[in-house]
């Protein structure tokens, strides 16, 4: 009997952690389109110019990939298949290279825009803001109202 008496509590105390959170407020999803809000900052020219470098340079070794990717495929060649492997080797690495340059250009912009985007969201009862362009390449978002857009109003907080 005493036994019970003692296991009683930690019985109940799921009950007890759980009831808090049931009468917990939603929060408020918005996102924001990061490369708008950055295109409209100030001294964003050198984040811009680096982003579309390596764009256009990935884009380029991407379309030699392919190309290779299919001759490689046709043929079964192994200086084919090497010469494709070789390539995807140099995307990887141009790829890195080019984010370091990104984040690295990234840095001081956003020193000035996340506290920026932080006031404009609590000001506007935002819990959590989304970058727009993750969100819909990682299929984490598949829809949202436009109304959960805050690109506008932080591109105006920004000027």
């Amino acid at each position: 009997m005493t036994l019970n008496k003692r296991f009683l509590p930690l019985l109940l105390l799921p009950l007890v952690a759980v009831a808090p959170q049931a009468q917990t407020p939603k929060g408020k999803l918005g996102y924001l389109n990061v490369q708008a809000a950055v295109k409209a900052m100030p001294g964003s020219a050198n984040y811009l110019s680096v982003v579309a470098k390596a764009d256009s340079d990935l884009a380029a070794r991407q379309k030699t990939i392919q190309n290779l990717a299919k001759t490689a495929n046709a043929t079964k060649a192994a200086k084919d298949i090497t010469a494709l492997q070789n390539a995807q080797k140099a995307y990887a690495q141009a790829q890195n290279t080019h984010m370091q340059a990104i984040n690295k250009a990234m840095q001081p912009l956003a020193a000035k825009l996340n506290p920026v985007v932080a006031k404009t969201a609590k000001a506007n009862g935002y819990t959590v803001i989304l970058d727009q362009r993750v969100a819909a390449q990682s299929n984490l978002v598949v829809y949202a109202n436009s109304g959960a857009d805050l690109t506008p109003a932080v591109i105006k907080a920004l000027k």
